[in-house]
Parts: C-alpha cells; sequence; structure tokens
C-alpha cells in the first residue's frame, strides 16, 4: 500500500504537470471504487484551472476556485500524467484531461482508492477533518506523542501509525523509526518517557524524509508518477528482514503480528 512517502514522491511528480492547467474534460469509466465517484464530478471539473496540487495525510488535493477533488490511492492505485492519449488498460477509472492534452490517469486495480469532490475547505470533509497534524510539519514532536499516550495501554506502535496520533506514519515506516529510537514497538506507549518520544519523533521525521528523497519505497505495487521505482527499500534496517543480522549489534531480527500487521524489531537493540 502506497504510504505518505509514496504519495508524496506521487505529488511532486504530478504538480508541474497540472498546475494552471485548465480542465478540458473528466472521463469517469468506473465510479464503483471504495465510495463512488460523485455524479456531476465531470460538470464540477469541467473549465476548472488546477491551482494546487496538495497533501494530507495520504490523501492528494486539487484545488481549483471552485473546489476540491480528494484522492487516494488505497491498496494499489497509482497515478500518471500522459502526454498524448493512450488506450486504457482494465484498471484505469479516471482521465483527468488538460486543454494542453495532457492526462491525469487514476489506475486502481483493487478499487480502495477514491476520488471524491468538496466545495468546501478541505479540512472540513469527514475524512480529513479528524486528522492529527502532519509528521513533517513544526506542529509534530515529541510533547505531542507524550501528551496524547498518558494513561494508555496501547502499543507505541499502533499508537503512532493512528492517523488521530499523526497521519502518515505507515507500516513500514513505524517499524524503522522505533527501530532508530531503539523503542520497542510492544511496549505499551503510555510508559514511553518524554525524552524517548522527541528521539521517535526526530526518527519518524528523519525516516520520511528519506523515503520522500529516495522516491518511495517498492514493494509490489508503488511505482513513481514516471513510471520508475523508489529505491528506498534497500536502505530498511528492520522491515522484511526477520532471520537477519541487526545492522547495529549483529542480533537476529525479529518479526511479530501487532493489530494484524507483521512488525519487525530488533529484540536486543529495542526495549
Amino acid at each position: 500500500m502506497p504510504e505518505l512517502p509514496e504519495v508524496e514522491t506521487t505529488r511532486r511528480g504530478i504538480e508541474p504537470h497540472l498546475i494552471k492547467g485548465r480542465i478540458q474534460h473528466v472521463r469517469v469509466r468506473n465510479r464503483q471504487l471504495r465510495w463512488p465517484v460523485p455524479e456531476g464530478l465531470e460538470e464540477e471539473l469541467r473549465g476548472q484551472v488546477i491551482e494546487r496540487v496538495e497533501r494530507r495525510a495520504k490523501y492528494l488535493l486539487l484545488g481549483t476556485a471552485r473546489g476540491t477533488a480528494i484522492l487516494h490511492l488505497g491498496m494499489s492505485g497509482s497515478l500518471r500524467v500522459l502526454a498524448e492519449a493512450i488506450e486504457p488498460g482494465k484498471h484505469d477509472h479516471v482521465d483527468i484531461v488538460l486543454e494542453d492534452g495532457k492526462t491525469l490517469r487514476y489506475r486502481d486495480p483493487r478499487r480502495f482508492g477514491c476520488l471524491l469532490w468538496t466545495n468546501e475547505e478541505p479540512d472540513k470533509h469527514p475524512l480529513l477533518r479528524k486528522l492529527g497534524p502532519e509528521p513533517l510539519s513544526k506542529s509534530f514532536h515529541g510533547g505531542v506523542l507524550y501528551e496524547k499516550s498518558r494513561g494508555r495501554r496501547v502499543a507505541v506502535k499502533q499508537f503512532i501509525m493512528d492517523h488521530h496520533t499523526v497521519v502518515g506514519v505507515g507500516n513500514i515506516y513505524a517499524s524503522e523509526a522505533l527501530h532508530h529510537s531503539r523503542i520497542h514497538p510492544h511496549r505499551a506507549c503510555g510508559r514511553v518517557g518524554k525524552e524517548r518520544y522527541q528521539k521517535l519523533s526526530d526518527c519518524i521525521k528523519t525516516t520520511l524524509a528519506k523515503a520522500i528523497d529516495a522516491g518511495g519505497t517498492t514493494l509490489k505495487d508503488f511505482s513513481k508518477s514516471d513510471g520508475q521505482p523508489g529505491y528506498f527499500k534497500q536502505e530498511l534496517h528492520v522491515y522484511g528482514r526477520d532471520g537477519e543480522g541487526c545492522l547495529q549489534c549483529s542480533a537476529t531480527i525479529a518479526r511479530s503480528v501487532l493489530g494484524q500487521r507483521a512488525t519487525y524489531f530488533c529484540p536486543e537493540c529495542q526495549r
């Protein structure tokens, strides 16, 4: 599933092609995504100029003077900017065609993503209004994690993956950040101190920033908006490395399950 770095990589890839582009028409081939593509979306977008290409958590926002299109890539979705008309494939569900001939094509084999529309400020939309802070923003720091965790017993890995706590820290990057901060993923979040949370928040920021710079992590489904894969996978320290040696202490990386998600950690480094 594309995580925050992959979504941000996609945003950066498509933005130069879309900004100030006027939408000629929208072609919806399949409305049955996670939530149905709204009837009338074609009319809402026709003739509008794309003024902003933003990201909130794992949602991409195409802002116009009239409103905002909200996109989510789901488990296996992708966006491509096509310079010329190319025959759509089976899973190419939506085309947003600009007057200059470029087409933003949304592909989603599993159809777990979405394309929605709002005339209000995006942050007021039900999917966005209760989200936690952006992990790379100044509003996210160790103090936020410490205050939100007091009195709670949920495992710290599940805690930082909760989008009410902080957005965009998916399974891969939660495992990596916890390893770099030497915190055991099963530890109750209420038993982590303020200094360790500051270290964890710093590691979350560093891990995500490095992944974005590397173009995202390629596992099964993700490739960048230009069709090339991300390269962060080669830098993973624990995720998917169970049975291998820890890069810090040489102990064997362990695997467990937390909240139905595979979790990887070093039993020696992480406490």
